[in-house]
């Protein structure tokens, strides 16, 4: 059948069949909302009421500050790939996870601070998700594990850390500022009640707020790390990634290397590796909650 035939009778049949339906006095039904067979798609999502809630792990104090620590990837998404000496298949959302779980154990070990995975198997999970469990967790910090990939290079290697850039940071609070659910989570100041206008101002200055802690734990992730990693030329970065759009709790995305990297490889997928990732990140997260407890307190 040739496109030209096929293309009449999709057009032809269903016009003889209204002339025809009309000719004897037919009625046929238009489809209205509101009725059974109209499927409603919503435009909006109710995104905390699709989420569960993952295990929080630590002192059972609600007073201990929370860490939220997101694997990236999972499921059917594997992220990055890359292929080891043997030829073997190297998956990100594997890295990211015994990453994640590395981290977690580490901060646990030490004691003092509570943790929550977005994820703790390998599953998939909605990017909007991942930093909505923070705020509803009442997280005092987020950070998103990744890895990277160069493509066919194999010379490319070091991690990085990413913080919201201004201008998403900006987006990001006038789009929380209009969410009528968020009335009064913003770093403990209440929104309610106020005008459209003032509460977009007092998101914005919460978004500032949370951006600013987030630059300062970033500087210590490299600090703490600069003996003990290898970071590619100028680490810290700034991109409008939405996993880091949260208003409130501060938030990094922190690339840990590049899969596609023999030398990167090695660390990310070794105990010792790994060993040293939880180690670094751990000490900046310390050192972190540390001082804003002595800034909270009136010291220096």
């Amino acid at each position: 059948m040739s496109y030209r035939t096929l293309l009449l009778i999709v057009v032809l049949v269903p016009l003889a069949l209204l002339g025809g339906a009309k000719a004897l006095g037919l009625v046929i039904p238009i489809p209205q909302w509101g009725r059974d067979y109209v499927l409603r798609f919503p435009l909006v999502e109710d995104v905390a009421s699709q989420i569960e809630l993952p295990k929080i792990e630590g002192p059972d104090d609600p007073s201990r500050p929370l860490v939220v620590i997101d694997a990236g990837h999972g499921g059917r998404d594997p992220g990055a790939i890359g292929t080891d000496a043997d030829g073997r298949r190297i998956e990100e959302k594997a890295i990211t996870l015994a990453l994640a779980k590395a981290l977690r154990d580490e901060l646990l070990r030490a004691g003092g601070i509570r943790v929550a995975l977005t994820r703790a198997d390998d599953r998939i999970l909605p990017l909007p998700h991942r930093p909505e469990i923070a705020r509803m967790l009442g997280a005092s910090l987020f950070i998103s594990i990744h890895a990277d990939s160069a493509g066919e290079r194999d010379d490319v290697s070091g991690a990085s850390i990413y913080t919201l850039s201004d201008e998403a940071s900006s987006e990001a609070a006038a789009r929380f500022a209009a969410r009528e659910n968020d009335a009064d989570r913003l770093n403990g100041i209440t929104i309610g009640g106020t005008s459209a206008n003032v509460s977009a101002i007092l998101v914005e200055l919460s978004q500032q707020r949370t951006q600013e802690d987030a630059l300062a734990f970033a500087g210590l992730v490299l600090r703490e790390g600069d003996a003990a990693l290898a970071f590619v030329p100028q680490p810290r970065r700034a991109a409008a990634l939405a996993v880091l759009r949260a208003p409130d709790v501060p938030s990094v995305l922190f690339e840990s290397g590049f899969v596609t990297n023999r030398t990167d490889r090695a660390r990310l997928t070794t105990p010792e590796g790994r060993s040293k990732y939880a180690e670094v990140l751990a000490r900046a997260i310390r050192v972190y909650f540390a001082r804003r407890s002595d800034v909270a307190s009136g010291g220096e």
